[in-house]
């Protein structure tokens, strides 16, 4: 098979391009282990702390129903915290 030289420019162009992000994209995960091992230096938890990223990434609506199917899941395992506590009381 072969490829126009049109198409072979155009081939190249989007390996070239998604080479350069490839790259970058390489450069910004190291940014970012960067930063959560300050964060975990400084005494953060850093699963914590990816959580947090990861909630703050959903719509407040998506957020409410993960934590509500969450909140029924644990309840259903006992390990629901607030009826822990009422059961002790």
């Amino acid at each position: 098979m072969q490829l126009q030289t049109s198409a072979k420019d155009q081939l190249r162009a989007f390996v070239s391009r998604i080479e350069r992000l490839e790259e970058e994209k390489a450069a910004l995960s190291a940014d970012l282990r960067e930063v959560y091992a300050e964060a975990k230096g400084t005494g953060f938890d850093v699963k914590a702390l990816r959580k947090v990223i990861s909630l703050r990434k959903l719509d407040e609506n998506k957020r409410r129903e993960e934590d509500a199917v969450l909140t029924t899941y644990l309840h259903a395992l006992g390990m629901d915290t607030d009826a822990a506590e009422s059961e002790a009381a």
